[in-house]
């Protein structure tokens, strides 16, 4: 057994200025308190909020500050996320520094949140990395998990906690709460669905083990959630099966049917193309007149997660 201490930190996110400052504060309050965490993880878009006007390039300045914090407090840090931009895209990233300052992997978010997390281009790769002589970890953002294949790939891959700062404002929290311990439940692992609180979350962050009982569930306000995992607890699971029961991992392994609609063939497919495009509601569709036209700005009228548009916010770093 070698346990393993993970801090995810709900708090306040602001849209209209930036966060890191804070950020920093609620690390240096984190270690003061709690010297024994090895892991801090945010929640998503935390250090700028949900404007893609404040996207950097890769390895840019805020996530040189990360680097620098993390190795002053030699921890591993998961910094929530970012928009990164690369050419002429936008990216959803997290990045993953280990304790001596170095980013040792980044992650792009598979699912953005269309149609409402406008012009933010889809990542194509899953996250995963080792925590020597500890075990494996996975990296998710908000809405992939509502994608049971995200995580179910990431396990089949080694992972064994999953990492998944999310930013949930709206009024489906609630639905997301089951989905996270259901991850957990049918893969196996740790899952930690860190939200934020204020502009950018409603909180309720969840940590869930891998026998499927919530080990915390937060309020809706400020909070530090520091917990010690068990990865051998996994493991055990994973071999004599759920609370003893169901091993699902290895039914799946064993499974005799691959699934068709995987094959994306014309059988498979026509029932899903027949609910039409993606795209946002109206009150049109309800009966009602239509909504007046907006402006769209550059990342069109609301942005991502139905914020202002873009380059209505200044950029701090």
């Amino acid at each position: 057994m070698t346990p393993f201490s993970i801090a995810g930190i709900q708090m306040n996110v602001s849209a209209s200025h930036e966060n890191i400052t804070a950020m920093c504060q609620k690390l240096d309050i984190l270690v003061a308190r709690f010297p024994w965490v090895q892991m801090a993880v945010f929640s998503e878009l935390c250090a700028y909020g949900p404007s893609p006007y404040h996207a950097q390039p890769t390895g840019g300045p805020a996530e040189q500050l990360f680097c620098e914090v993390a190795a002053k407090h030699g921890l591993w840090l998961v910094p929530g996320s970012m928009f990164e931009r690369v050419g002429d895209d936008i990216y959803n990233t997290t990045s993953v520094i280990n304790p001596s300052g170095q980013v040792v992997t980044r992650y792009r978010k598979m699912f953005p949140f269309q149609p409402y997390e406008t012009g933010i281009k889809p990542g194509t790769e899953f996250c995963v990395f080792d925590v020597p002589e500890i075990g494996r970890f996975g990296v998710s953002i908000c809405y992939d998990m509502w994608f049971p294949e995200t995580t179910r790939t990431l396990v089949s891959m080694g992972a064994e906690c999953i990492l998944h700062p999310t930013m949930t404002d709206t009024i489906d929290r609630d639905v997301e709460l089951p989905i996270a311990r259901a991850n957990a439940a049918i893969n196996q692992c740790y899952f930690f669905d860190i939200n934020g609180v204020g502009d950018c979350g409603t909180g309720r962050s969840i940590v869930a083990g891998p026998s499927g009982y919530v080990i915390h569930e937060a309020s809706g306000g400020e909070e530090v959630i520091p917990v010690e995992i068990n990865l051998s607890r996994v493991r055990r699971e994973r071999e004599v099966g759920v609370r003893g029961l169901g091993q699902t991992l290895k039914s799946f392994r064993d499974r005799p049917v691959e699934f068709p609609v995987y094959q994306r063939s014309a059988e498979s497919e026509q029932y899903l193309q027949s609910l039409g495009p993606l795209i946002k509601p109206t009150r049109n569709l309800h009966g009602a007149s239509p909504a007046p036209e907006v402006p769209a700005g550059p990342a069109g009228p609301a942005g991502p997660a139905g914020v202002m548009p873009a380059g209505t916010l200044p950029n701090l770093v």
